[in-house]
């Protein structure tokens, strides 16, 4: 099945100055919003602290629950609702994971009776992070990540050549900067499961980039008068009606994930739906052109024999 109809040539590369326009002022947006945020909106998981879930069996407000906290001191607290408007489910977080809070749940539901009547409401789950462990788990998840693009570039300079593992590197960097500024821009929560979101937009970002690379190395080996612009916008295109194909299939796998898949794993599909179409275009727009201005920077050894 093809959607591209073959021997297309689309002046990909062409664009290239504009692409990478578009790309810097995306990743200037993304860093602006982290600094002006003061960095990601960090969850329970890194920031530590407590979460209360509770559902309603009626519409209510988030001032009512909060009038009725303040007897015991989590007035304060940042209360908000959780997934779809119509499930009247809220999420309550508070900094404090001390154990003074031993025994929340209870303290809760003695609180909430007081302007609720008793069946009105149930609380899911309590979750209680420390300082330390969050920062361990935030630690982690950031090496995690480092480590992931350190390996990535070991192994596409290996494969291909060193000019393809910055390309591809390169890439990376972006779809992770854009994504996370993203979350930002929304003041969506940065928790464990965006950083497993992150890592597996690396795996399929590298993916679509290793496909292209390997069509450009294949036609730089075949076609060696045409000057390197040539056979790169070439290799695009030969792969072009591929890389929509999966990125669309995959789109389509994400977004009822996102859709039907519930409040838990909303953010974690909304991340992959971002990775995705910033993945797609990195790996047209950013990975394989960065291949063209090394070339300009430092040229390889066949054109400087030439």
């Amino acid at each position: 099945m093809e959607i591209i109809k073959p021997g297309i040539n689309i002046d990909l590369v062409g664009k290239m100055k504009i692409a990478f326009a578009a790309s810097l002022f995306a990743i200037i947006i993304s860093l602006l919003t982290l600094l002006l945020h003061g960095g990601p909106n960090l969850g329970i998981d890194f920031a530590g602290g407590t979460l209360v879930q509770i559902k309603f069996s009626q519409e209510t407000s988030t001032d009512r629950i909060r009038d009725s906290l303040k007897t015991i001191g989590l007035g304060n607290s940042v209360i908000q609702r959780f997934g779809y408007h119509d499930n009247n489910e809220f999420l309550i977080k508070t900094e404090r994971s001390s154990s003074a809070l031993k025994g929340l749940s209870n303290k809760i539901e003695a609180a909430l009776n007081s302007s609720y009547n008793n069946g009105d409401f149930e609380i899911r789950r309590v979750e209680v992070v420390g300082p330390k462990v969050g920062k361990d788990l935030r630690e982690k998840g950031m090496l995690a990540m480092l480590y992931a693009v350190i390996g990535i570039l070991i192994y596409v300079t290996w494969r291909f050549e060193l000019r393809y593992a910055v390309g591809a590197v390169i890439a990376l960097i972006h779809d992770v900067v854009i994504t996370v500024g993203i979350f930002s821009l929304m003041d969506k929560e940065f928790t464990l499961p965006i950083i497993a979101a992150l890592l597996t937009i690396i795996g399929y970002s590298l993916n679509d980039t290793i496909v292209v690379y390997d069509r450009i190395r294949e036609n730089i080996k075949g076609i060696r008068k045409q000057p390197l612009k040539n056979i790169v916008n070439s290799s695009i295109n030969q792969v072009l009606s591929r890389t929509v194909l999966t990125s669309l299939t995959t789109l389509f796998v994400v977004l009822a994930l996102f859709i039907f898949g519930g409040a838990v794993i909303h953010d974690f599909a909304f991340a992959l739906l971002v990775g995705i179409l910033v993945g797609t275009y990195s790996s047209i727009f950013v990975a394989s052109p960065t291949i063209l201005v090394w070339e300009s920077i430092s040229p390889s050894k066949e054109k400087r024999t030439k």
